[in-house]
């Protein structure tokens, strides 16, 4: 059934580089501290590595990392390792890979999962049951793999996910950055797209950085910059247990303005990974309505009532937004980017996600531009989306994780959803685990503005 093969004995596991040419190296299983370890390198260059508990009860995780700058590109993500433990405590196996190559691997990182799935079956026996697990971009990867007819995996637990897809994370940033430019320091043809080298990024992030920490110190600045994280679905909770009153729009402007300051630097700074992979820049906002786009934010009561307490008109700003906006896309990497790196919604298996409320880099905003694109796809009884209490991007507790798992595997057993995936439901079974809090919640996020359908 699921019996392991044959496995040499040793203490430690190195994963081996192919050879030139060959289609793959693979290395024999070692048992480590009762468990076993294997893995090898596909013949896509991306090394791939598994840990077997020797209880295993049959059923694989294939967790999907997230973005690597590089060079350093191992198999297993030290991240994921608490999350691993407790899952190979509670008989589940885990198997990983590299990818073929780090930053924004979307080109291979699908085949690249299900290449590891195959090595994985072939060296230690077919898995009765195979959940992937992803997170960031690897939240990405795994949505993508729930796409794939007769791919071997049985469902997909994508964690906060960038599920808006390649094309979508581009142009939201985009808007943010055209806003803050035009507005706080206009006329100087900062440049937004584009980047090929950390070299250019830093420029812009150095002249934007700048700009919005000037701009904090007057009312009319700091209603800006909240126009320009609105644009970006900046959280308006930065920190603590629960997030400001919903009309202390000063204490939401701050918590805007502290994230900004990590954020601006990481978005601008990875995008230079993206143009790389896609061999150009697929974003764009020509022909944008940027009032349009306020009138459907969350956020327009918060921009409206801090553009009256500076006397500014909101109407012009945003005039001029629309006005100045002529950024087209490399029509190639567009396509590029909608073939590798985006969501159409056709799942084939059943798909779990779990997002925080408060996440500057995969906006939670995201999981409702996903459900819309399942919708699209008439795929939605298949899609169960949960909800997290707190602040950061991937910032879940083990319990989170392994609930979240748990969750899959019982809806597998059963054939439906159920109530499984309801906030009350998955947060009784994540703090019933003995792995630390839990604080799944009832929440639906608003609408994500930057689509550009």
């Amino acid at each position: 059934m699921f019996a392991l093969k044959s496995l040499g004995i040793a203490t430690t596991l190195a994963i081996a580089a192919a050879p030139a040419g060959a289609a793959a190296a693979q290395l024999p299983a070692a048992t480590v501290n009762e468990e076993t370890v294997t893995g090898g390198t596909l013949a896509s260059g991306a090394q791939w590595a598994a840990e077997i508990p020797a209880d295993w009860n049959g059923a694989l995780v294939l967790y999907s990392h997230g973005f690597r700058p590089g060079p350093a590109n191992p198999a297993w993500d030290a991240g994921f390792e608490p999350t691993a433990d407790a899952l190979k405590d509670r008989g589940y196996a885990v198997a990983s890979s590299s990818y073929a190559t780090a930053g924004w691997a979307l080109e291979t990182a699908v085949d690249d999962q299900l290449g590891t799935l195959e090595a994985f079956s072939r060296e230690v026996g077919t898995p009765r049951r195979t959940m992937a697990f992803g997170t960031s971009m690897g939240g990405l990867v795994s949505s993508l793999i729930a796409e794939v007819p007769d791919s071997g995996v049985d469902g997909v637990v994508s964690t906060c996910g960038l599920l808006g897809g390649g094309v979508n994370l581009n142009n939201y940033q985009l808007d943010g950055l055209h806003a803050l430019a035009q507005l706080l320091l206009p006329g100087q043809g900062v440049q937004l797209t584009g980047f090929r080298s950390g070299a250019e990024s830093a420029v812009t992030i150095d002249k934007l950085t700048a700009a919005v920490q000037q701009a904090q110190q007057t009312p009319e600045g700091r209603a800006r910059i909240a126009l320009g994280a609105a644009f970006m679905n900046t959280p308006t909770w930065f920190s603590g247990t629960d997030a400001p009153g919903s009309k202390d729009y000063q204490a939401q402007q701050a918590a805007q303005y502290n994230w900004l300051l990590g954020t601006i630097p990481f978005v601008v700074g990875a995008r230079s990974f993206i143009v790389n992979a896609a061999d150009g820049d697929s974003g764009w906002n020509a022909g944008v309505d940027y009032a349009g786009l306020l009138q459907h934010s969350a956020m327009k009561a918060q921009v409206s009532s801090l553009y009256r307490e500076a006397a500014l008109d909101l109407s012009a700003d945003l005039s001029l937004l629309t006005q100045t906006a002529d950024i087209e896309p490399d029509r190639e990497s567009l396509e590029w980017m909608q073939r590798t790196s985006s969501p159409h919604g056709d799942l084939q298996v059943p798909v779990l996600t779990m997002h925080t409320l408060a996440d500057i880099l995969a906006p939670v905003e995201y999981m409702e531009e996903y459900a819309e694109t399942v919708r699209d796809a008439q795929a939605t009884p298949l899609l169960r989306q949960t909800y997290v209490q707190r602040t950061g991007h991937c910032s879940f507790t083990v319990a989170e994780t392994v609930a979240a798992v748990e969750t899959m595997n019982e809806r597998l057993d059963v054939g439906h959803w159920g109530n499984l995936a309801e906030a009350a439901v998955i947060d009784q079974r994540g703090e019933s685990l003995g792995l630390g809090v839990a604080d799944f919640i009832q929440y639906r996020p608003n609408d994500f503005i930057n689509d550009r359908r």
